[in-house]
């Protein structure tokens, strides 16, 4: 397996794959040789290479992960994943969002081994963060995957715009402008997210 070195290129990178194409299981070995990378495929079988985020994207993570895993664990019904965590969607996309949130009982039937590698599912809750390298029209086409492929609510927070772009499935995006909180109601009953740490500067 090659090792993939990014240096001075502009990123997120696309590596267009053409017939080149990775099975699940050596997309997660070439993960597994690159750590220091966050990759993505698309559903067309492209890789999405992306560098570690900036100390203010991180802590704009951990604020939304944070946060999340809090409201779950008291309300109990679904499990929390940072954005180490890959999706094998239902289109063959791989996709790790910046958080997610999946119902329990929707992984009750996977192995322990399964649940070692690549989730195959979509979550039911997936949130992107926008960091200053980001497209926001590739983000927005993330959400729609995301949708398309079953999940229930979808967040993209921008920091630059103050603003939030939410999914549901069967409606149209809404863009909530300047919001100092975001509601998960009524997908995740209570969870509400304080967004004055996540607009603020580091």
């Amino acid at each position: 397996m090659t090792h993939i070195a990014i240096s001075s290129s502009p990123v997120p990178l696309t590596l267009q794959m053409g017939s080149l194409q990775l099975s699940d299981d050596e997309l997660f070995e070439l993960c597994a040789r690159n750590p220091e990378l966050r990759i993505e495929r698309t559903s067309k079988g492209d890789l999405i290479v992306m560098t570690p985020a900036g100390g203010a994207s991180g802590h704009r993570n951990a604020e939304i992960v944070g946060a999340l895993r809090n409201w779950a664990v008291s309300e109990g019904s679904g499990v929390v994943f940072d954005s180490s965590t890959g999706f094998l969607l239902p289109n063959g996309a791989m996709r790790a969002p910046d958080a997610a949130w999946v119902v329990r009982s929707r992984l009750a039937s996977l192995s322990p081994e399964v649940k070692e590698r690549f989730l195959p599912l979509c979550p039911d809750f997936a949130v992107e963060l926008r960091s200053p390298s980001d497209r926001l029209a590739d983000l927005l086409a993330k959400m729609q995957e995301y949708r398309d492929n079953g999940a229930l609510l979808c967040w993209l927070l921008d920091p630059q715009e103050r603003r939030v772009h939410v999914y549901r499935p069967g409606t149209e995006p809404e863009v909530l402008a300047q919001a100092i909180e975001v509601s998960g109601d009524p997908e995740l009953p209570g969870f509400r997210l304080d967004l004055e740490p996540i607009w603020a500067p580091l």
